[in-house]
């Protein structure tokens, strides 16, 4: 009996890792001499350069350390918990990049994370988003790489341990998450919402960064934007528990999204600052609109926005305390010295150019990582609001006086907790950020 058991036991599992392997196993599709770029239409071509700008697909397949690299020829460093991964060459050029692909090759690498040989790609490549593309934008993307100039470069290899380095159980990381499929338009929404959320979840793939993730990589499901740590900077959360005092409507989303700044809010810095400057300042207004469109239906901002006006005048008599009287608080003073002359606003709202830091999410996020992180990089005249720079406070100021200035905003420009360990977390945020030489300036 037990020996039938045993044998049944084993039979089932010979069954089900040949069933695997059955599903594991894609053919490889055959290499085709580099397609002319006078195939395409011009037309066409400038429609892949809006899904490519979109996608932001030069962002992650650029090279930028090591002196940066050629445009979309890969190679850039991505650090995930697993280990190193570097993103791969997608210039036209046939040896180390996908000018050898056909068309059909890379739609399956888009839609199912499939390399033209038949080999996994890993999730880093963001295909569960990728996936919900048009055929049409797929097309059109193809046509736009494959007339961009062929760059011979080959990519570090990954770091990644064994057996996390075989590819084929990336497999069996789709069996659990990837659902392929186009995106399907929800009858219960207009045109403007259908547009923003084909966008978002798929060729922009906002929750790639916006979503937290599992033990396994994946984006967690039923945690959609709420938020997650991406480069050593806190992507906020993009629904209803977005901490901020004002809400995100869909005009400071807009103006966030296609000009890099949003009067309410401030400027998009870290990795969020190519997103409006080099890519959706690019893009039909269009369709930066039905993002904001679809955002500010996910955060819930037309029941919310009815506490804003409250906020913010309790936001703008907070930044006039700072300078009523001889201030005898030393951290008001330090805050005065370094940081007041600038984020000083007075009523009725915060002069743009000049972030309100009550109204900003860095204050009221659960750690201080992203209020940090501006300390000490700054923010250059090419980020955040077009010509408006912040210098580095790096070499300005310690990690002491960092930590006592982000006590002092948070007990006096939030209602929340204070952080904890804040002398501690600076001088972790400063080991992320390259020093900055004593005569540099922005």
């Amino acid at each position: 009996m037990i020996k039938r058991l045993l044998a049944g036991v084993a039979a089932a599992g010979v069954l089900g890792g040949l069933g695997f392997l059955y599903y594991a196993w894609y053919p490889p599709i055959a290499p085709i001499e580099r397609p002319n770029p006078a195939s395409f239409s011009a037309e066409q071509i400038e429609r892949g350069r809006i899904v490519a700008a979109e996608g932001d697909c030069a962002e992650c397949h650029t090279r930028t350390d090591n002196g940066g690299g050629p445009e979309l020829a890969g190679d850039y460093r991505m650090d995930t918990p697993f280990g190193a991964i570097y993103s791969s060459n997608i210039t036209p050029d046939v040896e180390t990049g996908i000018g050898a692909w056909s068309e059909e090759a890379f739609r399956r690498a888009m839609h199912l994370g499939v390399s033209r040989k038949g080999v996994h790609l890993i999730p880093a490549f963001p295909y569960d988003h990728f996936t919900k593309m048009t055929d049409q934008d797929i097309s059109d993307l193809y046509a736009y790489i494959m007339t961009r100039p062929a760059v011979h470069m080959s990519r570090r290899p990954n770091e990644l341990p064994f057996p996390l380095s075989l590819r084929i159980l990336q497999a069996g990381w789709k069996l659990l998450y990837l659902r392929p499929g186009v995106y399907k338009p929800d009858p219960r929404h207009d045109a403007l919402w259908n547009r923003g959320a084909y966008l978002a979840e798929g060729n922009a793939h906002c929750g790639a960064c916006h979503t937290p993730r599992d033990l396994m990589g994946a984006e967690k499901k039923g945690s959609a934007y709420e938020g997650a740590v991406v480069d050593n900077w806190i992507a906020p959360a993009l629904n209803e528990h977005n901490p901020t005092p004002t809400t995100w409507t869909e005009d400071e989303l807009f103006q966030y999204l296609r000009f890099g700044v949003a009067p309410l809010h401030g400027p998009a810095g870290g990795p969020m600052s190519p997103v409006p400057h080099r890519f959706l300042s690019t893009v039909p207004e269009e369709d930066v609109h039905a993002i904001a469109h679809y955002f500010a239906d996910v955060d819930h901002a037309a029941e919310r926005e009815k506490n804003d006006k409250a906020a913010l005048a309790r936001a703008m008599e907070e930044s006039k305390t700072d300078l009523i009287g001889p201030n005898v608080d030393p951290d008001a003073k330090l805050y005065q010295g370094a940081c007041a002359a600038c984020h000083y606003n007075a009523a009725p709202t915060p002069v743009l150019g000049r972030p309100d830091l009550a109204l900003n999410n860095a204050l009221w996020l659960d750690e201080p990582t992203n209020l940090y992180q501006v300390m000490l990089r700054g923010l250059t005249a090419e980020e955040g609001q077009s010509g408006v720079a912040m210098p580095s406070f790096y070499n300005a100021l310690s990690d002491k006086d960092m930590a006592r200035i982000a006590a002092y905003l948070r007990r006096t420009r939030t209602t929340l907790p204070p952080w904890t360990n804040l002398e501690k977390k600076a001088a972790e945020v400063r080991k992320t950020v390259q020093p900055v030489p004593v005569n540099s300036s922005h």
